[in-house]
């Protein structure tokens, strides 16, 4: 039985909570997969981290963040507590982010090295990515260092692995790592950057740790060691790193990674293959599982946690006929990430469940709304800190440990509904309008595609609505007479469709609304 949420849990390194997780749980038992196969047990798991990240300690310094340019695999895993073991920080990259956003984060973060495989330079087609960020001075005069994990791994020798399995014997007999590591940095994980140059968020071994510790506590019913948890999501993403990673493996859930969420066939039968009873993943992305898998492909499913967007309520359906629950949670990545979420025998729908424990909420009024407000949060999951691109390497603290989260919630007998990103209401008439509440009214009518509705300047109303659909022949007056119908007034109705071969999404699964705009931009419908 998992012990009750408690801070001091979580004062030790990331690197330690796995020593305690294998000590918990087995350090024999297979807790790692990955789709190629590659099998480890805890302490096939230990001993690998120490190894690898020995060497790559003797190329870099104390403290020092490493950038890592990686699939979801085994290797990332290694690599991850390899340079937790010792005391280097991890700076997980967003490959489909593209060389602008990435030149500019490894000079926010001031970056001098980027870990990466050859391998995967080559199946990715990412050798212009890894060009131009070998091109990038994360100081004046100074190039940032590629290094490939396949010439560290060569470079490795006897005495190598000879030390780090001293050094696995020491720390599963006396522990590694101390108390004054857990307000260290771990992570940085770096924005999408479509609010101008992406920020890094820096969490630390405590903020990690803390919030796996209030997942286990939280979703107890679910993350038991007899379970087998399928990831899917990319761990740049604090989604895939934290909840889909870090917490089953401290858990003794066996994890099974899957480079991408795109491949909604494989993905169907990696389930099957690997009996997982838990997945987690985005509304987009088991929209795409449930749709693409033959028949009995995803009966072992029992559980899957959903976030990162809203669930419809088709995908809702389409896997309640499946026999399995979709628990909707919430998260932000400055806050390790999960803030709430549904659990087995209280789901809520609609909502996304209760904070989990240890974390408060506030919200402030927003002008113009009447119910609900801004959600500002503090807990021990709540990151150090950004780094912003006008101050390379300076962690920006959140003020008094509060976070504001950006988004209008609503919080009803402990249970919270996320009204929308404050960012994406419209003023139309005098009224706020959620852009989120009309899509959900526009999925109701067209639920077998995706819809965005987009908020755009009006030189006559200040504002109007844009309806970005898939929706091949989609009709305002259908929308308008199923808007009526629904009792929503007439002012909520979007004045222009455009309709689009398919909407951008995100590596995360979410919608990329900036890509979105530009679309609309590029087709300058009629109003």
């Amino acid at each position: 039985m998992l012990p009750a949420f408690d801070p001091a849990q979580a004062q030790k390194s990331l690197f330690a909570g796995l020593l305690q997780a294998a000590s918990s749980n087995g350090h024999d038992k297979v807790i790692l997969e990955d789709a190629e196969g590659t099998l480890l047990s805890y302490e096939q798991l230990v001993l690998a981290s120490l190894v690898l990240g020995g060497k790559i300690a003797r190329r870099t310094h104390p403290g020092e963040t490493v950038a890592l340019l990686l699939p979801n695999a085994v290797g990332l895993v290694v690599t991850l507590f390899g340079l937790n073991a010792y005391g280097r920080v991890a700076a997980v990259l967003n490959f489909t982010a593209g060389k602008k956003n990435l030149t500019s984060a490894l000079r926010t973060g001031r970056i001098r090295t980027v870990l990466t495989s050859r391998r995967f330079l080559d199946a990715a087609k990412l050798q212009d990515l890894a060009d131009a960020l070998a091109a990038t001075e994360w100081a004046p005069g100074k190039k940032v260092r590629i290094l490939a994990l396949e010439d560290v791994r060569s470079s490795l020798n006897i005495l190598d692995k000879l030390a780090g399995a001293a050094r696995a014997a020491i720390a599963g007999r006396f522990g590694h790592g101390s108390a004054k590591d857990a307000d260290k940095p771990a992570v940085v994980l770096f924005t999408s950057g479509t609010e101008g140059a992406p920020k890094g968020v820096v969490l630390t071994n405590f903020n990690l740790l803390a919030n796996t510790y209030q997942m286990l506590d939280h979703m107890r019913a679910i993350l038991g060691p007899k379970q087998i948890l399928l990831n899917p999501l990319p761990m740049f993403h604090s989604f895939g790193l934290t909840a889909a990673t870090f917490a089953p493996l401290f858990a003794g859930v066996k994890v099974i990674l899957y480079p991408s969420p795109l491949h909604y066939r494989q993905v169907a039968k990696l389930v099957e293959r690997s009996k997982a009873t838990v997945m987690l993943a985005t509304d987009t992305f088991l929209t795409g599982y449930i749709r693409a898998a033959e028949p009995g492909q995803l009966a072992s499913l029992r559980d899957v946690v959903a976030g990162a967007e809203r669930v419809k309520a088709p995908t809702r359906e389409l896997w309640a006929s499946n026999g399995t629950d979709i628990l909707e949670g919430y998260g932000v990545t400055e806050c390790s990430p999960v803030l709430a979420c549904n659990q087995r025998g209280d789901n809520h729908i609609g909502t996304v469940g209760r904070l989990l424990p240890g974390i408060e909420a506030r919200l402030e009024p927003v002008p113009g709304l009447d119910e609900g407000g801004r959600l500002f949060v503090r807990g021990p999951n709540i990151m150090a800190g950004y780094l912003l691109a006008d101050q390379p390497g300076v962690v920006s603290p959140p003020k008094d440990g509060w976070h504001d989260t950006g988004d209008i919630v609503t919080i009803k007998d402990g249970y919270i509904t996320i009204r929308g990103r404050a960012k994406r209401f419209a003023k139309l008439g005098g009224e706020m309008v959620s852009l989120a509440a009309v899509e959900n009214l526009i999925a109701a009518l067209w639920h077998d595609v995706q819809h965005v509705v987009l908020s755009l300047p009006d030189p006559r109303k200040g504002e109007q609505l844009l309806l970005v659909t898939e929706k091949a022949n989609a009709s305002k007056d259908e929308l308008l007479a199923h808007a009526r119908k629904e009792g929503f007034p007439e002012l909520w109705v979007p004045k222009s469709l455009l309709v689009v071969p398919s909407i951008p999404v995100l590596a995360s699964g979410k919608i990329d609304l900036q890509a979105t705009h530009e679309l609309a931009a590029q087709a300058r419908p009629p109003v």
